[in-house]
C-alpha cells in the first residue's frame, strides 16, 4: 500500500510546470526572431542573382546566334524561332524567352553592329536595373 502512495506522489510531482513550459516557448520565440531577421532580404538577393544568371544565358544564346548567322537577332524572340536568318541553327533558347524573376520581360537593345545590352528592370519600379554591361 505504501508503494502505491509513493507512486501516486511521484506521478503528481513528475512533468513540467507552467513556468518551465512558458520559458521554453519564450526561448524558441527569441531564436525564431533571430533566424527570421538573419534571413530577411535573402529572397530579394536570390531573385537578383537569378536575373543575372538568366541575362548571362540570354547573352550566350545571342552570341551563338551571331556566330551562326553573322548578325545580331532582331529581337529576343529570334532566339527561339527563325526570323528568316540564313544559317539559323536554333532554337538557341528552349521554351521561349524567359521572364525575369519579377515576371517582366527582359529588354534587348542593339548598339552598333555587334554591341547589345540585355537588361531586367529589377525589383520594384525598375530603378535598380540589372544589365549585361
Amino acid at each position: 500500500m505504501k508503494e502505491k502512495i509513493d507512486a501516486v506522489k511521484h506521478a503528481a510531482c513528475a512533468g513540467f510546470t507552467l513556468i518551465e513550459i512558458m520559458l521554453v516557448v519564450v526561448i524558441i520565440g527569441v531564436l525564431m526572431g533571430i533566424a527570421v531577421a538573419s534571413f530577411r532580404g535573402r529572397g530579394e538577393q536570390a531573385r537578383v542573382n537569378a536575373a543575372r544568371a538568366s541575362i548571362g544565358a540570354i547573352c550566350t544564346a545571342i552570341d551563338m546566334y551571331e556566330v551562326d548567322t553573322g548578325r545580331l537577332p532582331s529581337s529576343l524572340n529570334s532566339l527561339g524561332q527563325n526570323d528568316g536568318a540564313v544559317n539559323w541553327n536554333g532554337p538557341y533558347i528552349k521554351g521561349g524567352v524567359p521572364v525575369d524573376p519579377w515576371g517582366n520581360a527582359f529588354r534587348y537593345e542593339q548598339s552598333g553592329e555587334s554591341g547589345y545590352k540585355v537588361s531586367s528592370g529589377g525589383p520594384g519600379d525598375g530603378s535598380a536595373a540589372i544589365t549585361s554591361w
